[in-house]
């Protein structure tokens, strides 16, 4: 053999055991991660992230054009609204308003916004205080013992401002307060706004409210006022004042 022919040999022997070891190699490390890899530790999954989505808050309601409160809170009506007798009359009349008995001092309130158009003294309805709302509307109270002193006309007021104290001035029977309604000069039943909410002023009741009922109720007094003694042929006490209690009876008479 010559010298190349075993330079040739030696060539060709190395060439195969690096060929031998590369394949080894491979596959030494292929079977590795084959057999390892239920142990080596996998990268997380990455996801989207998916915000839920809040429902948004419906919009508050507006707040009512409308509120009426208590003019005497806590206090409720014990007279009605409509035909009324009471023991000095020989027929029935309307009761434009409602009465509403409460013990001397106890305040008188505004029961809605709006803008004192009267404060004064009448011969019948004594201490009033008179009211201009919205929509025309016209709250009016009478036989105060006292007005307030900022309860001029021209005032602005808010509902819930006292504007005077519960009395008996004016041809009165007792302590209560006498309380109307009106739009445009129309007796409303009072009943129909105390203490209630209008949306609007298409939800205010003003045909329901006009209405009264074709009979009339004979009225009980706790006492005759001096101006309705005589001939009245009422009976009293010697402290002027008749057995009975301020409610309006049951009792009715014809039309």
């Amino acid at each position: 053999m010559t010298l190349a022919g075993a330079g040739r040999l030696r060539h060709f022997w190395v060439e195969g055991v690096l060929a031998t070891a590369l394949t080894l190699s491979v596959v030494t490390a292929a079977y590795a991660t084959t057999a390892l890899s239920p142990y080596i530790a996998k990268p997380a999954p990455t996801y989207a992230k998916v915000e839920a989505e809040v429902p948004a808050a419906p919009p508050a309601p507006p707040p009512p054009e409308f509120a009426f409160g208590e003019p005497v809170p806590g206090h409720s009506v014990n007279s009605p609204f409509g035909l009324r007798r009471m023991p000095w009359e020989r027929h029935g009349r309307l009761h434009e308003g409602v009465d509403i008995a409460a013990p001397s001092g106890k305040p008188v309130v505004a029961v809605a916004d709006g803008v004192i158009t009267k404060s004064g003294r009448s011969a019948s309805y004594g201490r009033y205080v008179e009211v201009r709302h919205s929509e025309g509307l016209v709250s009016f109270y009478a036989h105060l013992g006292r007005i307030d002193p900022h309860a001029r006309a021209g005032v602005a007021v808010k509902g819930g401002t006292m504007i005077g104290k519960i009395g008996s001035s004016g041809t009165s029977t007792g302590p209560h307060l006498h309380f109307e309604i009106r739009q445009n000069d129309r007796p409303l039943n009072p009943a129909a706004f105390i203490d209630r909410e209008f949306a609007t002023a298409q939800d205010l009741p003003l045909k329901a409210a006009a209405y009264y009922p074709k009979r009339v109720r004979v009225a009980q007094v706790a006492s005759t006022p001096a101006s309705k003694r005589v001939g009245s042929g009422a009976r009293e006490t010697e402290d002027g004042r008749v057995a009975a209690t301020l409610q309006v009876a049951a009792a009715t008479v014809a039309d």
